[in-house]
C-alpha cells in the first residue's frame, strides 16, 4: 500500500509517500480502511525526534495517532466489531495510510462525517482528561489558553457544559469563534493579566494551557501566586515553574467511554468540531507544517486517496 513515511528525524520535508507492507490484525485488534486521519502536534514532535525518549520510533515510521474508517479485518478474540462497521479511534500502526490497525475504537454515529470523526479522539480525550484533573465544576472560572485550537475549542465547550465560566485567550481574529463556543475571548500577549482580571473580576479558579506560548507566569499571578490547579499540555517551561505538565495516562476503557460520549455530543450538535483543512497523503508535510505553525484555527485532516 502507498503510505506516508519518514525514515529519519527532521522537518516536514522528511515525509514522503512510499510502498509499505499492509498491516494485518493480531489478537484483539481490527484493521481499518482509513477514511480520514487526524493531524496532531504530537505528529510533528515525533517526526522531529523530540519524543523519542517517550515514544521510540522505528524507521520507516508511518505517522498518525487517530482515524476514522471502516473495519475490513478482525483479529482473534474481537467480538465488539465486525467487517463493515464504521469506527473512530486511535491507530496502532500509523493512520496516514489506506489501512491501519487499531484496538481503541468506538462505533461512528451515522450523522458524523469522516473528517469530524477523525478530529475527535485525541483533542477530545485531552480536553476531558485535563478538565477532570483540574476538577472544573459548575460556578467556577476557567482560564483557557489557546481557546481557538483543536483541544482548546473542545475544552471550552465541555467546560461551559459543566457550568463553568471560560475566559479563552486567542488572537483577535479568532475572538468571534471563541465567543461562539460560549467563552469570553481575550487577547494573549502583553497586558494579559489586566485583561483577564477585567473579564473575570471574580478571579480564576483553574488554568488550562493548550498553547505553550509562555503564559504560565501570568497564569500563576492570576491564581494568586500558586501553581495549584494549573495544567499545561504544551509549555516545556512547566517543570521550572512547578506547573503540572499532562501528556496522557488515561486507560483504554476511559478513552473509549469519553470518545463515545464526545462522538454523541458532536452528532447532536452539542460539541462543535471545526475542521480547518483537509490534505491528501502526498501533502502530509504541508499539513504537519501548518500544524506546527500553530495558526490552523481548527483540526487538520489527512484523507487517503480513493476516499
Amino acid at each position: 500500500m502507498r503510505a506516508v513515511v519518514f525514515e529519519e528525524f527532521g522537518g516536514p520535508e522528511v515525509l514522503h509517500v512510499k510502498d509499505v507492507d499492509e498491516p494485518h490484525p493480531g489478537p484483539g485488534q481490527i484493521r481499518v480502511a482509513v477514511r480520514a486521519a487526524g493531524v496532531n502536534p504530537m505528529d510533528y514532535k515525533i517526526r522531529h525526534g523530540w519524543m523519542d525518549a517517550f515514544v521510540p520510533t522505528t524507521f520507516p515510521a508511518v505517522p498518525g495517532l487517530e482515524l476514522s474508517g471502516v473495519v475490513d479485518e478482525t483479529g482473534e478474540g474481537v467480538t465488539d466489531f465486525a467487517v463493515g462497521d464504521e469506527v473512530l479511534g486511535w491507530s496502532a500502526t500509523g493512520a496516514y495510510a489506506p489501512y491501519a490497525l487499531a484496538d481503541v475504537v468506538v462505533a461512528k454515529p451515522a450523522g458524523l462525517s469522516w473528517d469530524e470523526a477523525a478530529a475527535i479522539p485525541v483533542a477530545g480525550e485531552t480536553a476531558l482528561r485535563v478538565l477532570d484533573l483540574l476538577g472544573v465544576r459548575d460556578g467556577e472560572t476557567l482560564l483557557l489558553h489557546g481557546a481557538a485550537g483543536a483541544v482548546g475549542a473542545m475544552a471550552a465547550q465541555l467546560a461551559v457544559a459543566r457550568g463553568a465560566t471560560v475566559i479563552g485567550t486567542a488572537s483577535p481574529a479568532n475572538h468571534e469563534y471563541v465567543a461562539s463556543l460560549g467563552a469570553v475571548p481575550v487577547a494573549y500577549g502583553d497586558g494579559l493579566v489586566d485583561r483577564v482580571r477585567a473579564a473575570a473580576p471574580q478571579g480564576v479558579d483553574a488554568v488550562f494551557d493548550t498553547s505553550g506560548k509562555g503564559a504560565l507566569p501570568d497564569s500563576i499571578e492570576l491564581r494568586g501566586g500558586t501553581t495549584d490547579r494549573i495544567i499545561t499540555i504544551a509549555d516545556p517551561a512547566a517543570g521550572e515553574l512547578g506547573v503540572t505538565f499532562s501528556s496522557g495516562g488515561t486507560t483504554p476503557e476511559a478513552k473509549r467511554a469519553g470518545l463515545a460520549e464526545n462522538a454523541r455530543l458532536a452528532t447532536e450538535g452539542a460539541l462543535r468540531v471545526r475542521v480547518a483543512g483537509t490534505f491528501p497523503l502526498a501533502e502530509a508535510g504541508k499539513a504537519q507544517q501548518t500544524s506546527e505553525e500553530g495558526h490552523a484555527g481548527g483540526k487538520l485532516v489527512i484523507t487517503p486517496e480513493g476516499r
